[in-house]
Formats: C-alpha cells, structure tokens, sequence
C-alpha cells in the first residue's frame, strides 16, 4: 500500500525556502459566507492567535481535510447553521486536522516543548487548521510519530478517531467478530479498515470496482464491490455494520446485523442520519439490535492509541492527493466530490 499516491503537489512545484520570518500575522484561508469551496474560500491574513497558560501554539505543516469541512463551507445540512452561524460562518478559519511544529507553550503546559513535532484535531477547540499557524489545549494534542512524515500525520485525527471510537465505542467490536465496512476507500473508511483488522476482527468492506485492490491492500478480509454485488443480498450477518456511506435507509439493511448487533451510522445521507439520530432508539428496543449515530469527540488518549497503531504499523495514513496551501479550496472541492481514495492533505509550506 502506497501511503502517499500523488508526486507532486496540486498546485505548486517548489517549497518556500529562505530564512525564517515571524510576523505577528499568518496567511489563512477563510470564508465569511456561506457557498461552493471554489467561491467562498480566499486566502487573507489573520492575527497570529495567542497562547493561554493551557495551550500551545503550532507552526502547521499540513492540514487534511475532511467531509466535514465542505460541508461547513457550503452550511449543508441547515441544521449545521444551528451551532456554526445561522448567517453566515461563526468560525471564518475552518479546518480541524493538522501536524507541525510547536513553536510556544503556555505557562501550564507540561509534556510538551518548543520544537516538538505534534499533530492534532481541533474540531471541538474552534478549528483553525487551513492556517500557518493555530493554538489548540493540550488535550486534543500528540506527539507525530517519528518515523511518518507531517502529511502522513495531518491525514491521521480525525478520520482514526472516528474509526477507532465508532468501532470500540459505538460498535463494541472485539476480537472474533465480523464487522462490515461500507465506504471503505473513503477517509473514514479506510482507517476503520486497518483499525478493525488490528483489533482482531474479520473484516468484510465495501466499495467500487476501481478500490477493490486498494481496500484490499488495507487488510480487509473479503472485499465486496458493490457495482457487481448489492450489499442487501449478502448472506453473511455481521456484528457490526460499520457504515461511512449511508445513502440507503437502514431497515434495508438490518437484515444484515446480527441479533444483538449494532449498526453504526458514520456518513453519508443527511435523511439516513436524522433516520438514524430519530427512530434509531426505538429500532433498537422493537428489534434487539442497536442502532447508533454519533459525533466523534476528540481527545488526546485516542490520538496516543492511533500513534501507537502506527507505531506498530498496523495503521497508516493513505493519501490521495496532496494540495499547495493557496489551492486548499480545490481541495475541499475535491473532497465534495465523494471521490477521495482515502486522505486529501494540504501542505502548508508550499
């Protein structure tokens, strides 16, 4: 498996080089209204954030973006409008994922020194991560593994924490069990992939013609390509259904959930998620089978086990397509697509 697929960076040829400048602004790329990536998301200049006794500031590297960040771009669902701006975005820097080099810490800081190298998931902290700089608590903070590079760790918070806290927490999957991972080429998907395998479990994942060798290569057990197979036709019953690209009710589906199963909803459709968020409790009761929808909570416990996967290599990062810093809403518009082979980074210094 390649970790890193493209060569070259989407937009750019060259690194800056030269001294190093410190400014008390950084460049950020920032929208203050809602729409599609490619007409909302400039890059400006932005104040440098400060550091409280409890955080530290990061020199980014890169960044990753996820599906959740179009999604804020374009204020999709309108429920989102709820808690990120009725009117327009209440964060004008968005981004929750990134990797650098810890350039200040607070007064309170323990653990963690100028020079270090972190990565990072700002997403509960006010995000900030398509940005040269951003201050985040420590408690959403780890230390990059050494041997990966700043994009491989960019690529790494929030799509393992997702995976890692759906399957674990959320699916209660153990060692023996079967598991069956739709949407497993995505982001989500392709961390939920290597996680399950390492925590013992057999993995059945989903996918399209052009990613049976890809998922394949990610460990999974027995890869169905759903162009040539509908998924509801399965025979096997899985006791967990791990799914990233719900875009089908799941009563068609909890045929396939073993008794005392669960069915995790991870992505996808915004009417499986209300189904999902609704009625899903009360499926639960009249069926004995659970199921649950969830938003992953960011913490640094859960950073260090994804490190230590990592470490052991059981787990990386698979990257699509490496974006220049000026060109992240190409990215973002990338992403939008559902198009992604796993992970989309920007690269910061470019």
């Amino acid at each position: 498996m390649q970790p890193l697929r493209d060569s070259c960076v989407h937009g750019a040829h060259r690194r800056r080089t030269g001294p190093k400048k410190v400014f008390d602004r950084m460049k950020a790329i920032v929208h203050t209204a809602y729409g599609a990536p490619l007409d909302v998301l400039r890059l400006s200049e932005r104040p440098i954030p400060t550091v409280s006794a409890r955080k530290v500031l990061i020199r980014i590297r890169a960044a990753s973006v996820n599906a959740g960040d179009w999604h804020l771009v374009r204020g999709v669902p309108r429920m989102v409008r709820l808690a990120f701006g009725l009117f327009r975005p209440k964060h004008d820097i968005i981004g929750s994922d990134c990797s650098g080099v810890v350039e200040a810490v607070g007064a309170d800081v323990e653990g963690y020194s100028v020079g270090d190298e972190v990565f990072c998931d700002a997403s509960l902290v006010g995000m900030g991560a398509f940005a040269e700089y951003i201050a985040v608590p420590v408690d959403v903070l780890c230390k990059k593994p050494r041997h990966i590079s700043f994009e491989a760790a960019a690529a790494l918070p929030g799509a393992g924490v997702t995976a890692l806290q759906g399957l674990r927490d959320y699916g209660r999957l153990h060692a023996g069990h079967r598991v069956l991972i739709n949407g497993a080429s995505g982001g989500v998907g392709s961390h939920a992939v290597q996680i399950a395998v390492a925590m013992g479990a057999h993995v059945t994942a989903v996918c399209s013609t052009r990613n049976v060798d890809f998922v394949h290569g990610l460990g999974a057990h027995e890869v169905v390509d759903y162009t040539k197979t509908d998924i509801t036709t399965l025979r096997s019953r899985f006791d967990v259904f791990f799914d990233g690209a719900a875009y089908r009710p799941f009563s068609a589906l909890l045929h396939l959930v073993s008794d005392a199963g669960t069915y995790v909803f991870v992505g996808g459709g915004t009417a499986t998620m209300v189904r999902a968020m609704t009625l899903g409790p009360l499926v639960s009761r009249a069926k004995g089978k659970r199921v649950v929808s969830f938003m992953a909570r960011a913490n640094a416990a859960d950073l260090r086990e994804l490190a230590t996967l990592v470490e052991r290599g059981a787990l990386t990062s698979p990257i699509d397509r490496l974006y220049a810093f000026d060109h992240t809403a190409e990215a973002v518009a990338y992403v939008e697509t559902n198009r992604a082979r796993g992970r989309v980074v920007i690269d910061v210094m470019a």
